[in-house]
């Protein structure tokens, strides 16, 4: 089975001595509770949590599946009392508001938390994770009365949460949705559809399942502006608040899918099921982007969580297993052989998942940090400032560290050569359930349109410009740093580049829109190995002063150098390829015609 231990040196890095929360914290509203020691004592218990109750049930869970028997679905053995363990250590109301029985904690608190469930359950830690979002749509845009039934239970972890979109004829395209909402007499709603892929809709975790809904009305205009959401509880709550009368709404079948066996990725059916309108009519995607949102950084910190848990898994393995001499030499020549660490092609796969994991884990921190500011910042110009950030990085943070997430488990694989495609080993699982994470919650493709279209060239390059200024700030106050100079100078380079690139194809899209198409996952791509270089330069800073000040840790600041000097030499090159490929154009993917395509076979 593979094990896990919390990087919580690491987090201590980047938290405390990198990004500074501890005055973070005591800047916010609340954020006075989220001493040194409140912070310390947390992510230990969660640490504690996650290694000695979640991981256990990952390989049996997988191994287990889920089991659908007269519309109910029974999760893995183990998953049950895991979940209730979860609620009553509190872990469902860490970041949410007092005000509906939350611990009012800042939600990077909870993110870091995430990282560890994803790193030693992803299939279980699906169940509660939605339930975050649908809270978060219910806050925002419930009535009182909405928010008085389902928000303290969602909060409290008694009852969970779902995100229904996808159908069967349609994914990304929601304005293709054939879901019906029919009102009735008394001002609720009858939800007649099908939604297909929805993680956690049917269980036996909690006592409820409260569903959030994208459906349309009768007289509802076409496409995605005819769109309302509507909150469909499994059980009817009854006049103390209590699940009561079954509603309409059943799980049909359980997908069966190539990863994440211990969750149960539903089909729901909803026959007549009484819905109650969130938020006003035909603005559904609107109110659920809240919950789409925290969604795609949820998928981000999985992607961060599995490349975590794969690395500490491979180096594991490399230390122990013994194949070959070193080409320079024994390196152990009391063995047989040498240890594979040895050997220059195992350090470059360690150290890709090494890099991965570690600028992935200060991107998610620099992230949260944002989203703390933007939901309880004082100070309204800040506010704007960290939401555009959080605007432009969302895209990034999901697509990209699900795509090298999806390469580090990989890599994982490769390093344990034929053991890790054997299953009892646990490697191969970890990339079966990294591969959803590039699709669900937007595929790469629909976050870099969305990074590039959206975000970056509707603004005018706006947004964009408040970051890039952030990295041009760092650069020009370090660049007479000699001791920085091997990662200013190139990312001083990137950085003006990167403004260079996104004119190119706003100039270009101008003629032709589908530069834009054509341009947006190189550039996602792109965007996301210049926002790690800009954090391993920093956490290289931060190093280099720690080592200058002396002390005892002195070997864990100088593998944060060479690891960021790794990632400089070895992968942040890769943007060359991708501004050669963005700087191509469309022509050369779009000048084949449909029928060129199947030359030489026939469909």
């Amino acid at each position: 089975m593979p094990d896990y231990q919390a990087p919580l040196r690491d987090l201590r890095f980047v938290m405390d001595e990198m990004l500074d929360y501890p005055a973070h914290y005591a800047r916010l509203p609340g954020g006075e509770e989220a001493t040194p020691d409140v912070v310390s004592a947390i992510l230990e218990e969660g640490a504690r949590f996650a290694r000695e109750v979640l991981l256990p049930l990952n390989q049996s869970g997988d191994q287990q599946g889920c089991l659908l028997e007269g519309g109910e679905v029974k999760a893995p053995k183990g998953f049950k009392e895991a979940y209730q363990q979860y609620v009553e250590g509190g872990w469902p109301s860490l970041a949410a508001d007092p005000v509906h029985g939350g611990q009012g904690l800042p939600h990077s608190l909870a993110m870091v938390l995430n990282e560890m469930v994803c790193s030693t359950n992803l299939a279980w830690g699906m169940y509660p994770g939605l339930s975050h979002g649908a809270a978060d749509a219910l806050r925002h845009h419930g009535t009182d009365e909405q928010q008085a039934t389902y928000l303290t239970k969602l909060v409290e972890g008694v009852w969970t949460g779902t995100m229904c979109l996808t159908e069967p004829h349609c994914g990304t395209d929601l304005g293709l949705i054939k879901t019906r909402a029919v009102p009735t007499a008394d001002g609720a709603y009858e939800i007649t559809g099908t939604k297909i892929f929805i993680s956690a809709g049917e269980h036996d975790l909690a006592e409820n399942i409260v569903h959030l809904v994208l459906a349309k009305l009768p007289d509802a205009p076409e496409g995605s502006k005819g769109i309302s959401l509507f909150v469909v509880p499994k059980f009817l709550p009854d006049a103390e608040g209590n699940p009561g009368e079954r509603n309409g709404v059943a799980c049909g079948s359980l997908e069966h899918k190539m990863g994440i066996h211990g969750n149960a990725t539903c089909v729901m059916n909803f026959d007549a099921a009484r819905g109650f309108l969130v938020g006003p009519p035909n603005k559904g995607l609107a109110c659920m982007f809240t919950m789409m949102n925290a969604a795609r950084l949820g998928v981000g910190i999985q992607g961060l969580g599995l490349t975590e848990a794969s690395f500490q898994n491979a180096l594991a393995y490399a230390r122990d297993r013994l194949q070959m001499r070193a080409l320079s030499g024994p390196q152990a020549p009391e063995k047989p052989a040498d240890p594979i660490i040895v050997h220059p092609d195992v350090r470059r796969m360690l150290l890709t998942q090494k890099a991965f994991a570690e600028g992935g884990r200060m991107l998610v921190l620099y992230t949260a940090q944002l989203l703390d500011i933007v939901e309880h910042g004082q100070d309204a110009a800040e506010r704007e400032r960290a939401e555009t950030l959080l605007g432009l990085l969302t895209p990034i943070v999901k697509a990209f560290l699900t795509e090298v997430g999806f390469e580090a488990t990989n890599e994982g694989v490769q390093v344990f050569g034929g053991h890790g495609f054997i299953q009892e080993w646990g490697m191969e699982q970890l990339v079966r359930d990294a591969r959803i994470t590039r699709l669900y919650e937007g595929t790469t493709g629909i976050q870099a349109l969305d990074l590039l279209g959206r975000k970056v060239l509707m603004s005018q390059g706006e947004s964009l410009k408040v970051f890039t200024k952030e990295i041009h700030k760092f650069c020009k106050a370090e660049e007479g740093n000699a001791e920085l100079a091997e990662f200013v100078a190139p990312l001083a380079k990137l950085n003006a580049e990167w403004g260079e690139l996104t004119m190119g194809i706003g100039m270009k899209a101008m003629n032709d829109r589908e530069e834009v198409g054509a341009a947006s996952v190189d550039y996602l791509m792109y965007s996301g190995y210049v926002t790690l270089g800009y954090l391993f330069a920093r956490a290289a800073k931060q190093a280099r002063e720690a080592l200058a000040a002396g002390g005892e840790e002195a070997a864990f600041y100088e593998a944060k150098v060479k690891t960021a000097r790794f990632y400089f030499q070895r992968l942040l090159p890769r943007t060359l390829a991708h501004a050669r490929m963005i700087q191509a154009g469309a022509e050369p993917l779009m000048a084949l015609t449909s029928e060129e395509f199947g030359l030489g076979f026939e469909i």
